[in-house]
């Protein structure tokens, strides 16, 4: 026992001595509590990933976690208007600390609902140099040239590619800023000989590729929607959805691209999963993944006895052509803000000083376990591999683009996707051409849209009707699981669900 309280006591004094600040307070300082409200989207996860180092060197701070899952886990099946229910959350538990993303954090600037940070930031002469420039940048344009948040990490996708591969077959590697043109051109230079069980491909995904996988990151990063949510229009019959069509599907017939048979890996040991993941196996020439793909690298080499390393590079891109510059794969998921008017907002903004500082960038950067940090300089690489690329490209978003889809019905969705991959089928199997699955797809579509819209109205008519007397609420809203396979990839998961518009 007396062991376990001299190595506790410790550790107390190291954390004092890492977060600063614990010998140097004044005395009635210490004396003094405080409270602070915070949203976040669990209690537990919040704890592990910033309140707990927090409260290591604020420990007159006593924090209250509000958790939105609430607007997604009761929603019965009935439709829900996500930004309502949102907004409603907020009013209702007038939280300190507002959680936000890239998608509502201007509608809450513009709505007066957040503190200008600015002014705290020049009082406290906080350094805002070594943040991600890109991030600082983004958050003034939504906000009217004003800071109203930070976040400490940010999710992007860039081209990692094996380089003893290209240097066997004598093939140029990758550069930053490559289109998605460039970047299948060069798959098809890799050989297509072999079986499938030993031979090398040129392109493919951690968790398999398929032509319409393909023709959806390529119109991703064009910013391409197959519908218009304000007009109501399905508008996937253009030039711009045709060429990128025909590009995926010739990609896709030149076998230079890794199709898994069937639906690929479904259960099984770590080590027919990580067998089963041909970049991490050195039999994938490219590959267009987060950077999570360096921490599977790293647990594989770990893990598989005759596992057999290889030198990875990561350029920037894929991008658009038209902008060169900028990434529309850069995702903000965790945003935090102080709610204006808080009578809190001295502990709330201790609070996001410290996530966004660099003492708790450099504790997070020995795993990287959510996302990139925003915080530059701190970490350089992560397993030998440098980390530069994924700064260099600006984010580019979609103003309220998540926002928009929810206005669509989910039913409408459920019967898309059959008639799109029916008529995609056809044209792979030189059945049809593009063009002509394209317009089927499109006016079919049509109709779908027309009747979900239509039977969602007269749903919520009903509704409006039957709850007359009652409190006005809005009910919660709710969210389809996500089954994560390896530790550590819940965010990468999480934000592949997202892209539904594109």
């Amino acid at each position: 026992m007396r062991r376990n309280w001299l190595h506790k006591g410790i550790l107390v004094v190291l954390a004092c001595m890492v977060f600063a600040g614990c010998t140097s307070r004044p005395a009635q300082e210490k004396e003094q509590t405080s409270s602070l409200k915070v949203m976040f989207w669990d209690e537990r996860y919040f704890f592990q990933e910033y309140g707990d180092l927090f409260a290591i060197g604020h420990p007159n701070v006593n924090i209250e976690v509000v958790s939105t899952n609430s607007i997604y886990n009761n929603s019965n099946g009935e439709p829900v208007d996500y930004e309502k229910a949102f907004s409603e959350f907020v009013e209702k538990e007038q939280p300190d600390i507002v959680l936000l993303d890239s998608s509502n954090y201007d509608k809450f600037v513009t709505d007066g609902k957040l503190m200008e940070l600015d002014t705290l930031i020049e009082r406290d002469k906080y350094d805002t140099e070594t943040i991600y420039p890109a991030l600082i940048e983004m958050l003034k344009e939504k906000g009217g040239g004003k800071l109203y948040g930070l976040s400490p990490n940010f999710n992007e996708s860039a081209i990692f590619y094996n380089a003893d591969l290209f240097a066997k077959y004598g093939i140029e590697v990758p550069h930053d800023g490559m289109t998605w043109q460039e970047l299948l051109d060069l798959a098809r230079r890799f050989p297509t000989d072999g079986d499938k069980d030993t031979r090398v491909y040129g392109f493919g995904a951690q968790y398999g590729m398929s032509m319409e996988n393909l023709a959806s990151s390529i119109a991703s990063a064009q910013g391409l929607q197959f519908l218009n949510p304000d007009t109501m229009k399905v508008t996937i019959n253009t030039d711009s959805w045709k060429q990128t069509y025909k590009l995926a599907m010739d990609a896709v017939d030149s076998k230079a691209v890794y199709i898994p048979e069937g639906n690929g890996f479904q259960g099984g040991t770590m080590e027919e999963y990580y067998k089963s993941q041909l970049f991490v196996m050195g039999r994938m020439a490219m590959a267009v993944e987060s950077l999570y793909m360096l921490q599977d690298l790293k647990q594989a080499q770990d893990s598989l006895k005759d596992y057999k390393p290889f030198q990875i590079g990561v350029a920037a891109g894929p991008v658009d052509p038209a902008d060169p510059q900028s990434s529309r794969n850069i995702n903000f998921n965790e945003i935090f803000a102080i709610r204006a008017n808080s009578p809190n907002a001295d502990a709330a903004w201790e609070f996001i000083k410290f996530i966004n500082g660099e003492e708790f960038a450099r504790v997070k950067s020995r795993t990287m376990n959510n996302g990139l940090l925003s915080r530059m300089g701190i970490v350089k690489e992560y397993n030998g591999v440098n980390l530069e690329p994924f700064y260099k490209l600006k984010p580019k978003l979609d103003q309220n683009a998540s926002l928009s889809y929810e206005k669509i019905p989910n039913d409408f969705y459920m019967q898309y996707q059959p008639v799109l991959e029916r008529e995609l089928k056809l044209a792979q199997e030189k059945k049809k051409s593009i063009d002509e699955a394209l317009q089927t797809v499109q006016d079919e579509a049509q109709v779908l849209l027309d009747k979900a819209v239509k039977d969602e109205a007269a749903k919520k008519s009903s509704g409006e009707s039957a709850d007359t007397g009652t409190s006005g609420e809005s009910s919660d809203a709710g969210t389809d699981g996500v089954i994560v396979i390896e530790s550590g990839s819940a965010d990468d998961a999480a934000n592949s669900t997202g892209n539904s518009g594109e």
